[in-house]
C-alpha cells in the first residue's frame, strides 16, 4: 500500500486508537512480532480500542507463528491467504472457535492493507427453500389426478402427488419406488425408499386411502410408471399432466417435498424448539441430531404420520 493510501487511512483513525496502537508492547510478544502488529493494524485503521487489541493479537500471533518458519515479517507475505490458512489451521496454543475468530481477524487486515492480496468475496447465490403448497393446492393436485382419463394414469399420477407430498420423496426416490414398497403398519403407512437414501419413510395420513390404491394397482411394477428406473423422464409426463389447472401454480417435485417438510416440521414443533434454544443455523441444529438415536420404524410411523393420537 502506498504512503498516501496508508496516511489517508490513519488520519480517518481516532486518536485514541492510533495512540494505543503506537504504544502497544506486550511482554510476551516480541518486539519483531509486536512492530509488525502495528504496522498492519495502524494501516487498517480500526475504530475501536476493543478491535485494535484483537487485531493486533491476531497479527502478533501470526507473526510468532510465521517468522520462525522463515517467512519475512512484511504484509505482503504474512498477510498471504495461503499464510493466513495455514495459521487457522496449524496455529498452536489455540482452540476451535479461536481458530475462526483469529482467521476472521487476519482476513480483515488483509483486505485492509494488502487488499490485491485479498480481494473482496464474491456475493454467490444461495439456493433457498422451496415454498410449501397449501392444502388446497394438493387437493388440486389429487383432484387433477383423479380426472386423468385412464386408470393407470390416475394412478400414477395421485401416487407422484402422495410420495412427493406425503412422503418427501424426490428425484431417483419416486423413480424407483414399486407398489410393494408401501406397506401398512401398525399406526399408519410406510414408504421403502431407495436412491442414494435408502430408508423407510412414514407417510402423513392424509395420503394413505390413494397411496395405498395406487400400490394396490401397480403390484410389484414402478409406482410412478415406465419400466426402468434410471430413465430421467419417467414422471416427466406426470408433472405435465397435472400442471395448468385453474388457480394452481405449477407442479415441481421440489415443492411437494418441502410440503412434507413443512408439515412434519410442523408436527414435531422443530419452529417452537428452535426459537426457545435460540438455534437460527442449521449446522448447529445438525451436530445436536448427529449425537441423538434417531428411533426405528415403529417410532417414526407414531411420530411422523400426522395421525389424530
Amino acid at each position: 500500500m502506498s504512503p498516501a493510501v496508508s496516511s489517508s487511512i490513519n488520519y480517518c483513525m481516532n486518536s485514541e486508537v492510533a495512540d494505543y496502537i503506537a504504544r502497544w508492547q506486550p511482554v510476551s510478544v516480541s518486539g519483531q512480532e509486536a512492530g509488525f502488529a502495528r504496522q498492519v493494524v495502524s494501516t487498517a485503521a480500526p475504530a475501536t480500542r476493543a478491535r485494535a487489541n484483537a487485531l493486533l493479537w491476531a497479527a502478533a500471533r501470526l507473526a510468532g507463528f510465521a517468522v520462525p518458519l522463515g517467512l519475512e515479517a512484511v504484509p505482503q507475505v504474512l498477510l498471504h491467504p495461503s499464510v493466513i490458512e495455514r495459521f487457522a489451521a496449524h496455529g498452536p496454543g489455540l482452540s476451535p472457535a479461536g481458530r475462526r475468530t483469529v482467521r476472521t481477524n487476519l482476513r480483515f487486515l488483509a483486505r485492509r492493507v494488502v487488499p490485491a492480496l485479498a480481494p473482496a468475496d464474491a456475493p454467490l447465490p444461495r439456493q433457498r427453500a422451496k415454498a410449501p403448497y397449501s392444502p388446497a393446492q394438493i387437493d388440486g393436485f389429487l383432484a387433477l389426478a383423479a380426472a386423468q382419463p385412464t386408470t393407470a394414469r390416475r394412478m400414477r399420477a395421485g401416487a407422484l402427488v402422495c410420495l412427493g407430498a406425503g412422503a418427501g420423496l424426490a428425484g431417483a426416490e419416486l423413480r424407483t419406488v414399486r407398489g410393494t414398497d408401501i406397506a401398512r403398519r401398525p399406526g399408519g403407512v410406510v414408504a421403502r425408499a431407495g436412491g442414494c437414501r435408502p430408508r423407510v419413510v412414514p407417510v402423513l395420513a392424509r395420503y394413505h386411502t390413494p397411496l395405498l390404491a395406487a400400490a394396490a394397482f401397480a403390484g410389484t411394477a414402478l409406482i410412478t410408471g415406465g419400466t426402468n428406473p434410471a430413465r430421467q423422464n419417467i414422471t416427466t409426463g406426470l408433472i405435465r399432466s397435472l400442471s395448468g389447472g385453474t388457480g394452481l401454480p405449477p407442479l415441481e417435485v421440489s415443492r411437494l417435498r418441502s410440503t412434507w417438510l413443512h408439515e412434519c416440521a410442523q408436527l414435531l414443533g422443530l419452529a417452537t424448539f428452535m426459537h426457545a434454544a435460540g438455534i437460527t443455523c442449521s449446522q448447529r441444529l445438525g451436530d445436536l441430531i448427529a449425537a441423538l438415536d434417531p428411533g426405528g420404524e415403529a417410532e417414526a410411523v407414531a411420530l411422523l404420520t400426522g395421525s389424530p393420537r
